[in-house]
């Protein structure tokens, strides 16, 4: 039976074996990036992500992959990240969010670094803040709308949507010309004191999430509420940046 590995770093040597057996010379690195890379890894509750980059060669042999995808899978290992070179250097202008996320923290653990190599340009970082922030506030009202005022619905929506402004927020503070902190935490707590925001609210959200804090209904639809109207806030000064 496969294991779960207890750290990333245990798997990195039989995982780059795999794909360098597969894909040889075609493979040109491999990349920890994600929760793992952050020192957020919790065993057996963490999926570990990789960036594998291939040439454009190995891209057209891609179902190579499909017996590894499924042998790791079992180990906790979320379907890799496969791209060329080519495709990232040509991508950072649709996705610098992703691509600044992965460069903020990761770990190299085979062959070229090609995150060091990459600049994402300030104004396409900026455009896609904005993009993604009013995206993200339609969804978050629409889906709070949806829950009916249902105390674990709305424990549900606010979980799953706290990585998703991690990840802004840290492009937002790069903005700023502010080092993003590693955790959720530090990033959550620097984005409300750059931005003028309520840090009670996003304190009381990542607790939720962490299942720290005990609401009732009335007192979780209020946070939503709340929550709301500080990403609306965030999504007007955003615009006038």
């Amino acid at each position: 039976m496969s294991k779960i590995p207890k750290s990333p770093e245990d798997i990195f040597q039989e995982f780059t074996n795999d794909f360098k057996n597969v894909f040889g010379e075609n493979l040109a690195s491999i990349i920890l990036y994600g929760s793992a890379a952050r020192g957020e890894y919790v065993y057996k509750r963490s999926d570990i992500n990789f960036l594998v980059v291939l040439t454009d060669q190995g891209m057209g042999q891609l179902s190579k992959a499909l017996p590894l995808v499924h042998k790791w899978a079992k180990r906790k290992v979320s379907t890799p990240l496969i791209l060329s070179k080519h495709y990232i250097d040509s991508s950072l202008d649709s996705f610098p969010i992703e691509f600044l996320t992965m460069k903020q923290q990761y770990k190299l653990v085979f062959g070229e670094d090609v995150l060091d190599e990459i600049d994402v340009a300030v104004d396409h970082l900026r455009l896609q803040c904005e993009r993604e922030l009013r995206g993200k506030l339609l969804h978050l009202r629409e889906s709070y709308l949806v829950t009916n005022g249902n105390l674990q619905q709305i424990k549900n929506l606010i979980r799953i949507t706290v990585p998703t402004f991690a990840s802004i927020f840290s492009a937002l503070l790069h903005l700023k010309e502010e080092a993003a902190a590693g955790s959720k935490n530090q990033i959550f707590e620097k984005t409300t004191e750059v931005f003028d925001l309520d840090k009670s609210v996003f304190e009381k959200i990542l607790q939720v999430r962490e299942k720290t804090l005990k609401l009732k209904k009335e007192e979780i639809n209020l946070l939503m509420q709340q929550y709301i109207e500080q990403i609306r806030k965030l999504t007007n000064i955003v615009d006038k940046l």
